[in-house]
């Protein structure tokens, strides 16, 4: 469902700006999708009625979590199936991102500046995401694609 917390903000859904999806390719499941879109993010989609943690994954999945203390839970279920991209809060220094991220991720990919999300409307949110974000490519076929798009940032291979 892309949720992002914040003090400030007055929702905590947001979703990942449609360019970065386009150019990340086809993604065949999103397991935390907003219940309606303006877009698609991949040709399958879990919301919250379908608890997404629950079902078995398959093929190359979008990840886009409920920012939160739930975060590990999701980054776990990724690592484990192994063919996806996440995108998180650069949380660098945290236990979820020692534990889920540093020894089982391909590559990071640090965005220069603050993204701007968007409203489940589609609408572009008026401020950035308040904190850097981070795409995470689990499995050498998504590394690659980082790879493609490394100019909006700093790549790091991991493996």
């Amino acid at each position: 469902m892309g949720s992002h917390e914040s003090a400030r903000m007055k929702t905590d859904e947001w979703l990942t700006p449609p360019e970065i999806l386009k150019e990340l390719g086809e993604f065949d499941l999103d397991p935390c999708s907003p219940i309606h879109r303006p877009w698609d993010t991949a040709k399958v989609h879990y919301t919250i009625e379908d608890d997404g943690l629950s079902k078995e994954w398959f093929g190359r999945v979008w990840l886009n979590p409920p920012y939160g203390n739930m975060v590990a839970k999701w980054l776990d279920k990724l690592a484990i199936h192994g063919n996806g991209i996440a995108l998180i809060f650069a949380r660098t220094e945290t236990k979820m991102f020692f534990d889920h991220v540093w020894d089982k991720a391909n590559a990071l990919l640090f965005f220069r500046g603050r993204l701007f999300f968007h409203h489940v409307t589609g609408e572009k949110a008026n401020q950035n995401a308040g904190a850097p974000s981070v795409l995470i490519a689990y499995g050498e076929e998504n590394m690659k694609t980082l790879e493609s798009v490394s100019d909006w940032g700093k790549l790091i291979k991991l493996k």
